[in-house]
């Protein structure tokens, strides 16, 4: 054991650094499930099978003996079996890495395995080194994080192996928030290691527990689209010199070690002081306010204690605090019906003044008032812009594509600003904000509707936290001079956002195997849908098409309108819609469904169904 002011508390040799895993973390017990070699032999006289649990089986086991799921994590490694580059390129998921970490679920075989995991690891290792050159005073440094999944361990311990495979140096934060792994990159403070060069984030966002994933960090950012393509083609190299020896090389290499810091102690302190510095600096300006925090299992649960109880407020009635990999209560995902409907009889329960959830890793929020009224979606940009739009009159703000044209009406018309709608995506929507900035167009908020938001004042960081953070700030100020108190603040700012009355989203899938696509692919067969609705709708006088628009077709009629567009991943094309009543949404739906129908791959069905209610 090493300390360096008391906040470097481990270090752990990568030969041994699996063995002592599940002994290391106290904000974290629940030990992982390795996802090749996972020994579950303490229970049942050892006869659950370790690769053909169903989900049920496995969800029944985590709540019979939850966090004592112990896995061998030390088996001897294997030589890595044959894997084709395309295989690892199907692991993109735009700029993150995505793959099932966990077996157990039919038609879902594991492709984050730990030789592939620790191929990845090595190939980030080769892309920051040809991108930073190491100080002469030390090595390249690389920080690990990962939310509350239950292949989170397993997987830490593989990309450490394939860091330190690297000869760079390791250092591990367990239990951390994605935006705390960019924040990294920037502190300044040797006591904790950092600033970091690089950081891996290991999470899956809030896709199921058998999910995980890896998103890449520097000082510049969230790695691009084009950079994790470059990632993924290293890798493929790498894992193609893999054998038995090498394997076992990464465990034996004892002289290169393996450091846990606790970051997040910086993270969460200059969240509290932030809050502090906007009310002017008193110690509790949240003093009488009762906050209640939603966290889903994920790894949101310091919100509570470690920024709102020093702050002053009150957090008692906050659930779902501990980390669970298997999400027992509820998806951890501000968008999920379920989720918003369990903080919201948070607040009412407790009588609270605000309640906030988050996804699984931070980067995502929303809240809600002491009402109950929902402050997500379209109503969280409106809100954020009517902060945003206080400290910096007449700035652009950025949202995705399917944004309301209430909200545009808000933005320009009672805010004074200006709304840029763009295409989906929290990266796109960030890099667009940043490029409006180079050009000399001035932005300060980028945010989707799935509760993303980043903030130019913040690097442009995706941080749920932060987000709440500015809605804290406002309460705090508030009550400092006096202009009131309670989440009546938060909800003026958005009187007079127009709501549609009815709003829906619908997903047209495509059938990749059906004949009618001709060896094309799912994105020319989604394009030429979109281009048939085009030329349906330019000779409808009812209709019109809107004249700026980044992505599929957007249509306003009917009081109302269309967006239909392709998924940014999946062969799928989502149709919004939103009207002043159901009866106008159909109407507008019809008109997807007469282009539709020239298209047997395209699976009209859930626009059928719709149209018929």
């Amino acid at each position: 054991m090493a300390a360096i002011s008391g906040k470097i508390i481990e270090h752990v040799l990568v030969a041994k650094s699996c063995q002592q895993n599940r002994h290391l973390s106290t904000q974290y017990r629940q030990a992982c499930c390795n996802l090749n070699r996972c020994n579950l032999s303490l229970f049942l006289g050892g006869n659950l099978a370790r690769s053909r649990m169903s989900t049920i089986q496995l969800r029944a086991f985590s709540k019979l003996k939850r966090r004592i799921v112990f896995c061998n994590a030390a088996a001897p490694p294997t030589a890595a079996s044959s894997i084709e580059k395309s295989d690892f390129l199907k692991l993109q998921n735009g700029s993150d890495i995505r793959g099932v970490a966990v077996a157990g679920v039919e038609g879902e075989p594991v492709t984050l395995t730990e030789p592939i995991t620790e191929a990845l690891a090595a190939a980030f290792a080769s892309w920051l080194q040809d991108r930073k050159q190491p100080d002469a005073a030390r090595r390249l440094r690389v920080s690990i994080g990962h939310d509350s999944r239950i292949s989170a361990k397993t997987l830490q311990d593989a990309v450490s192996r394939g860091i330190g495979r690297a000869g760079l140096d390791v250092i591990q934060y367990g239990l951390a928030s994605t935006p705390a792994m960019f924040s990294c990159t920037l502190t300044e403070n040797e006591d904790f290691l950092c600033p970091v060069d690089g950081s891996i984030m290991i999470t899956a966002s809030h896709l199921p527990y058998n999910r995980n994933g890896f998103k890449f960090f520097t000082s510049a950012g969230g790695l691009g689209k084009a950079d994790i393509k470059d990632i993924l083609e290293r890798a493929a190299s790498i894992y193609k010199t893999f054998t038995d020896e090498d394997l076992r090389d990464l465990e034996r290499k004892a002289s290169q070690s393996i450091r846990r810091v606790e970051y997040m102690t910086i993270y969460t302190s200059n969240l509290v002081q932030a809050v502090r510095k906007a009310a002017g600096n008193i110690e509790k300006p949240l003093e009488g306010f009762h906050i209640v925090v939603d966290a889903g299992n994920g790894a949101g649960g310091f919100f509570a204690g470690k920024v709102l109880e020093p702050l002053g407020a009150i957090a008692s009635g906050s659930q779902f605090l501990e980390p669970d990999g298997m999400f027992p209560n509820h998806i951890p995902n501000p968008e999920d019906k379920a989720a918003m409907e369990a903080i919201t009889k948070a607040v009412l329960d407790n009588k609270a003044d605000l309640g906030i959830i988050f996804d699984t890793d931070v980067d995502r929020s929303a809240a809600v008032d002491s009402s109950g009224r929902e402050l997500n979606r379209n109503r969280l940009i409106a809100l954020m812009s009517a902060i945003v739009l206080e400290e910096h009159p007449g700035t652009t703000i950025v949202t995705d594509s399917v944004t309301s044209d209430g909200l545009t009406t808000f933005i320009e018309k009672k805010l004074g600003g200006k709304h840029r709608r763009f295409k989906r995506g929290y990266k796109n929507v960030i890099d667009e904000a940043i490029r409006l900035n180079s050009v000399g167009e001035e932005s300060h908020l980028a945010i989707e509707t799935s509760g993303h938001g980043a903030l130019k004042e913040n690097h442009w960081l995706d941080d749920g936290a932060y987000l709440m953070v500015k809605l804290l700030n406002k309460l705090a100020s508030a009550k400092a001079s006096g202009e009131g108190r309670g989440s009546k603040v938060l909800t003026g700012l958005v009187e007079g956002l127009e709501e549609p009355a009815f709003a829906a989203e619908l997903r047209l899938k495509i059938d990749q195997t059906h004949a009618d696509l001709k060896g094309g692919s799912f994105r020319e067969y989604g394009e030429a849908v979109i281009h048939h609705l085009e030329n349906i709708t330019v000779t409808d006088p009812k209709l019109q098409k809107a004249p700026v628009n980044y992505e599929g077709i957007r249509v306003s009629g009917y009081g109302g309108w269309f967006l239909l567009r392709l998924s940014l991943h999946d062969p799928v094309l989502p149709l919004n819609i939103e009207a002043s009543s159901q009866e106008d949404a159909v109407k507008l739906a019809l008109v997807v469904l007469s282009a539709a129908r020239e298209f047997p791959a395209l699976d009209v069905s859930a626009l059928n169904k719709f149209v018929q209610a």
